[in-house]
């Protein structure tokens, strides 16, 4: 009871943030702002993962930033009432999943001015693509491997581009004993050049990592490096990008050296556009330490180049990038069609696919390159007035839950329907109709989904997905027979939006910009409260 009670005056602290507090002209701004994520968990006999041993759980984060002029300064404070289930910063630093934790892992001073700046204290930062480096925090994803230590960038007028940052990474609630560095430097040699047609940027970077390996004199030292070239022109892109990566002693890796090629083209024009993406990735899991596991426990960002899905039954096996080797890529193809008498009707078309294979033969038992991943996706958007708007949208979708190990791979092929009708400027209801037909695996699923909006404060909503299971061609029945429901509501008043949810969340990923988390089935009330000032 004590843990909830500190978890509702936090959720009370969030209400009373409304807007920037303004210290006069020369006194500088306070913003911040707050966020509450609340679980009371219930035991469910239909679910096979109990309630935790305290019935509840809660990340709180709380961030204040000053400003004044070029300078600035912030700081992050963090509870965990305990941590929710399915995070991975429960399982580090915190002792006990259910031990009560308050952290302070983020505090910075900044000075910046047009051309230079400098950063100390935690660092978040990208080289190019984050192939060799990315340091972000994500909430739903539950982690944070952002850096404590230094950096100073420099721009030298419309031409030069320069970065350099050194620090210890911070995995989940606590910095490991390693250090990570890096510099970047970007050329715009269109304008150097005079070039006034397009843009061409050429691009390279260094990322250096060293720790000790446990209490022996023994190191791990890992240099990384990439190449980079950017060009636009008349509605073409190209992207290019190339890493080379030394020995890391890893388990995946065991000491070899890594790379990766990635490459983009892209065209637009009125209501066309394209873009096609492709990469490789040859022994590129780079941990913050070889001593640490999890999703978060990485220096570098390797997202599924997949299509990201809202919709509950087409994310229910989403990809999992194969980082020890896979080649692959997507493309997209849009077009829309407006109509020139009512800009209210168009049309939306939208053409998506997907494919990832294993690297290496020695990746497979059979010795081949086996299918990763595949997915043929299409919809169709059409605006049929200024209240009508419908979506429908089909996915095949193929995929191997062995990672390419054993030849083995699941079909489904699923299909949405999405209905939003606005009754005047306010009111709004959206229903959401999907199937997905699968033989194999856990056999056919159903969902649905009513939502009710009444702007710009209340919204409400009531959804269901229910396996009903399916016999395959050898009679045996696959599925579960059971119901994932969830009813809820949200209550937005100014900078502040509270929503209540409560019902059984199906086992699985949850994915954020391609990078995805496990979490285990569970039946509970959500409390979430989000605010800004």
């Amino acid at each position: 009871m004590k843990r909830l009670l500190i978890s509702v005056v936090a959720i009370l602290a969030a209400l009373t943030a409304s807007a920037q507090i303004s210290l006069g002209e020369k006194g500088g701004v306070i913003s911040g702002s707050i966020e509450s994520n609340n679980i009371v968990y219930f035991n469910d006999k239909a679910l096979s993962t109990p309630a935790p041993d305290t019935h509840f759980g809660s990340n709180d984060y709380i961030k204040v930033d000053y400003a004044i002029d070029r300078f600035s300064a912030g700081i992050q404070v963090e509870t965990y009432l305990p941590a929710l289930q399915g995070y991975e910063i429960g399982n580090y630093g915190l002792g006990k999943m259910h031990d009560f934790k308050v952290l302070i892992p983020q505090v910075y001073a900044q000075w910046q001015d047009k051309s230079y700046s400098v950063t100390v204290g935690n660092i978040f930062d990208q080289f190019g693509n984050g192939l060799i480096f990315r340091t972000f925090e994500d909430r739903q994803l539950g982690f944070n491997n952002g850096m404590l230590g230094l950096r100073a960038t420099a721009n030298i007028g419309d031409y030069v581009a320069i970065k350099a940052l050194y620090g210890r990474p911070r995995l989940y609630t606590s910095y490991k004993t390693g250090w990570a560095g890096g510099a970047d430097l970007s050329l715009s040699l269109g304008d150097m050049f005079g070039f006034k047609q397009g843009a061409l940027f050429v691009e390279g970077s260094y990322t250096n990592r060293y720790e000790k390996i446990g209490a022996t004199t023994a190191q791990n030292l890992l240099n990384m490096y990439s190449a980079r070239v950017n060009f636009d022109m008349a509605g073409f892109t190209l992207r290019g990008e190339y890493v080379g990566k030394g020995k890391d002693f890893t388990t995946s890796t065991e000491g070899h050296k890594g790379q990766a090629v990635y490459g983009e083209v892209g065209y637009a024009n009125g209501g066309f556009s394209f873009t096609a993406m492709g990469r490789m990735l040859d022994r590129m899991v780079t941990p913050l330490t070889i001593d640490g596991a999890g999703t978060g426990n990485t220096l570098n960002y390797l997202p599924a180049l997949t299509r990201q899905y809202t919709y509950m039954l087409a994310n229910l096996n989403p990809y999992q990038v194969n980082a020890e080797g896979e080649l692959g890529g997507q493309a997209d193809f849009y077009y829309s069609y407006r109509s020139k008498s009512n800009r209210y009707r168009y049309w939306n078309f939208h053409l998506n696919y997907s494919t990832y294979y294993t690297l290496r033969k020695s990746q497979a038992k059979s010795g081949n390159h086996e299918l990763l991943w595949q997915d043929i996706n299409f919809d169709v958007e059409r605006q049929w007035s200024k209240k009508l708007k419908t979506t429908f949208l089909y996915s095949f979708q193929e995929w191997n839950p062995y990672h390419g190990y054993h030849h083995r791979t699941y079909v489904s092929n699923i299909f949405v329907a999405d209905v939003q009708y606005k009754f005047d400027r306010k009111k709004s209801l959206r229903v959401e109709a999907q199937y997905m037909l699968s033989g194999e695996y856990e056999g056919d699923w159903v969902a649905g989904l009513v939502e009710f909006n009444l702007a710009p404060r209340w919204s409400f909503f009531v959804s269901d997905m229910y396996n009903h299971g399916r016999t395959d061609k050898n009679g045996i029945y696959k599925g579960t027979k059971k119901n994932y429901y969830s009813v809820g509501g949200s209550y937005t008043i100014k900078r502040t939006r509270i929503q209540l949810s409560y019902g059984r969340n199906r086992a699985g990923f949850i994915c954020s910009g391609g990078v995805c988390r496990y979490s285990p089935e569970y039946n509970g009330i959500n409390i979430a409260v989000t605010s800004s000032f």
